[in-house]
């Protein structure tokens, strides 16, 4: 089988088995075929990836079939999209494994399903259109996911999810065609595609317009300080399985469209604004970990903790070397895994109390060993313990940007130690001291929940140790960016810049 063949299975089979699943579907059967199908999902991004050319750091497993003038269905990978493919089938299988009591599953597996494709789109699609209609289209799942199955501000938390978003990515949208007509003026040719725009040279002043158009969508998708206040009402509201998503792979969204799209298509502007974005990281990083250590609320702890981790992602990006791009890139697959699994640890307790007050809990140590052993392995993947894949990333991240700036990584590395606090601080209100008198009754995880939370704690394990399967695809497309954004900078200084940082890196 050619693996383009592959990747348009992979992107369309659970979108085509969705549409099946409008038929006469008891929620029983839904949920095993659901399973079923994510499972061969899983299996062909894995096989996917045991086919990846190592030696190759251009597009793999390329399909162009031209549409509409300029528009194309151009979809392909490499070793910054591959392991955002792979995370997105394995959290969405873990995702139908974990589900229990929900009314109107069928719709929500439906549901998961048009996501799950959606999701894969954005990170394989080459022609711009094609990335925006997956990139808008998500927004619809997630707001039905939210809206349908949330808590009590649901509809509230929906909609400021959908209008925040939508309105960014209109900018972005703008920005977009301003480009596909600036290839026009210069080539006269429309196109969409993501390949013949990484040709383009354009000045300065139109690179920072256009960084500016796709910075505001992107970042509220991340969400970047100021725009990230609807991630924890979304959060908050959210059924578990929103939570997971959300947390796993859509904020990934965002991070990706940075690498994808500024570093390449931008290299001028986006070393222009590496400092006022460094600076925006420095906030997330610091001022949300504060807000994680006083909610009261599990669930807000580890929603505020995610845009912690994501400033570091961001910070990692925009360091403009080999090891803080392929750290951010690592960081994005880490901080899926673990904040992911989180939440589920999160479900599992609302499954059995439906609170998610951390003054309920106290001393659940006693009665649930397993669960407190699940939790301890993540919370330490969460703050960066060496030999956890939560630490590689962030290491990455942070010795990539010591190369640009190392004051402003210096304060960003606090947010390891603040994370150290308020997750050891969670936890102690959750599990240690004396046990309260209503969780005496509390059940240990059942089959059902280790079945879908022990690949996550496998994986944080084993990457943590050993993360060079991943590293290795993903340096060798980092390499070939970075190579690349020298050749495209116009400026002399910023070419001075980029030989720079690297140089100091591989000092």
């Amino acid at each position: 089988m050619e693996n383009s063949l592959i990747l348009n299975i992979i992107l369309f089979l659970p979108m085509i088995s969705a549409l099946l699943m409008f038929g006469k579907f008891l929620d029983d059967g839904a949920r095993y075929y659901a399973i079923i199908i994510t499972t061969i999902e899983l299996v062909l991004c894995l096989l996917l990836w045991y086919l990846f050319d190592n030696t190759d750091s251009s597009f793999q497993s390329i399909t162009f079939i031209p549409l509409v003038k300029g528009i194309s269905y151009h979809i392909g990978i490499d070793g910054i999209s591959l392991f955002l493919v792979v995370l997105s089938a394995l959290i969405t299988l873990l995702c139908v494994i974990f589900l229990n009591n929900v009314k109107n599953i069928k719709n929500l597996l439906i549901s998961l399903l048009f996501l799950e494709s959606i999701m894969i789109g954005v990170f394989v699609s080459l022609d711009m259109i094609l990335f925006y209609v997956f990139w808008e289209f998500s927004l619809v799942p997630m707001l039905y996911i939210i809206g349908a199955w949330g808590s009590e501000k649901r509809i509230y938390a929906s909609i400021k999810f959908f209008l925040y978003t939508f309105s960014a990515s209109v900018i972005m949208l703008f920005g977009i065609l301003y480009f596909a007509y600036i290839y026009y003026s210069t080539t006269g040719i429309w196109s969409f595609s993501l390949t013949d725009w990484y040709m383009l040279q354009i000045n300065t002043n139109l690179q920072k317009i256009l960084f500016i158009a796709f910075f505001i969508g992107i970042a509220v998708k991340v969400p970047m300080f100021p725009f990230h206040t609807w991630l924890p009402y979304a959060h908050g509201q959210a059924p578990t399985i929103g939570s997971v998503i959300l947390a796993a792979i859509l904020l990934k969204m965002g991070t990706y469209a940075f690498v994808r799209f500024s570093l390449p298509l931008f290299p001028d502007a986006s070393i222009y604004f590496i400092t006022p974005i460094a600076i925006l990281c420095l906030i997330m990083v610091i001022y949300t970990a504060m807000i994680a250590f006083i909610q009261d609320d599990m669930k807000q702890v580890i929603a505020y903790s995610s845009i912690s981790h994501m400033g570091i992602i961001v910070l990692g990006t925009f360091s403009m070397n080999i090891e803080g791009i392929s750290g951010s890139v690592f960081f994005m697959l880490s901080h899926g895994v673990i904040s992911g699994a989180l939440f589920m640890m999160v479900g599992v307790l609302y499954d059995r109390t439906h609170t998610k007050m951390i003054n309920y809990y106290g001393g659940i140590a006693k009665v649930m060993p397993k669960y407190t052993l699940i939790f301890a392995i993540l919370l330490m993947g969460s703050i960066g313990l060496p030999l956890t894949m939560g630490f590689v990333g962030e290491f990455l991240s942070l010795l990539g940007f010591f190369s640009v700036n190392p004051i402003i990584t210096f304060f960003a590395g606090s947010g390891i130690i603040l994370g150290a606090v308020y997750m050891l601080h969670l936890f102690r209100n959750i599990f240690l001291g004396e046990i309260k008198e209503h969780n005496l009754a509390l059940k240990d995880v059942g089959k059902r929940e280790i079945v879908a939370l022990l690949p996550l704690v496998a994986i944080v394990i084993w990457l943590g140790i050993y993360p060079k399967p991943i590293l290795s695809k993903i340096d060798l497309s980092i390499s070939n960016l970075v190579s690349f954004m020298y050749d495209k900078t116009i400026l002399e200084d910023n070419k001075k810049f980029l030989l720079k940082v690297n140089e100091r890196r591989e000092q």
